[in-house]
C-alpha cells in the first residue's frame, strides 16, 4: 500500500505548486524548471550556500506535498551548482596536469604560466 502513496503524493505536490507558477507563465515559459545558473565559480558556490540553506528548512519537520515541490524546484539550481564546480575541477586538474608534465620535461615556462593558472582557479576552491 505504501508504494500507492509515494506517486500520489508526487502528484499531489505539483499540482499544488505548479499552478502557482502557470499563473505567472506565458507561452514562452519553459516546459521544465531549470533552475538559478551558476556561470562562473564563485555564483556556484553561492547558490550551494543559499539552496543548501533553503533545502535544510524544508527538510525540518513533516513532509508535506508543497514541501515536496519546493524541494524538486530547488534541486535544478543546486544541480547546477554542482555541474559547474564539476565542470571547473575538471579544468583544475587537466591544468595540474600540464604543470606535472612539464616539470617532467623541465619546461621552464609552461610550469610557471600553468602554475599560477592552477594556483589561482585552486584557490578558488578553498575557504580559508
Amino acid at each position: 500500500m505504501l508504494f500507492l502513496k509515494r506517486p500520489l503524493l508526487l502528484a499531489t505536490a505539483f499540482a499544488l505548486v505548479i499552478p502557482t507558477f502557470s499563473a505567472q507563465a506565458d507561452d514562452d515559459m519553459p516546459e521544465h524548471f531549470e533552475g538559478e545558473p551558476s556561470r562562473t565559480l564563485e555564483e556556484a558556490f553561492k547558490n550551494l550556500g543559499v539552496y543548501n540553506k533553503k533545502l535544510e528548512k524544508l527538510l525540518d519537520g513533516e513532509m508535506t506535498p508543497k514541501k515536496m515541490g519546493e524541494i524538486h524546484i530547488l534541486t535544478y539550481t543546486l544541480e547546477n551548482a554542482l555541474k559547474r564546480i564539476e565542470d571547473d575541477v575538471e579544468d583544475l586538474a587537466e591544468t595540474l596536469e600540464e604543470v606535472h608534465k612539464a616539470s617532467e620535461r623541465a619546461e621552464d615556462d609552461t610550469v610557471m604560466d600553468k602554475g599560477k593558472i592552477y594556483l589561482e582557479e585552486s584557490g578558488k576552491l578553498i575557504r580559508e
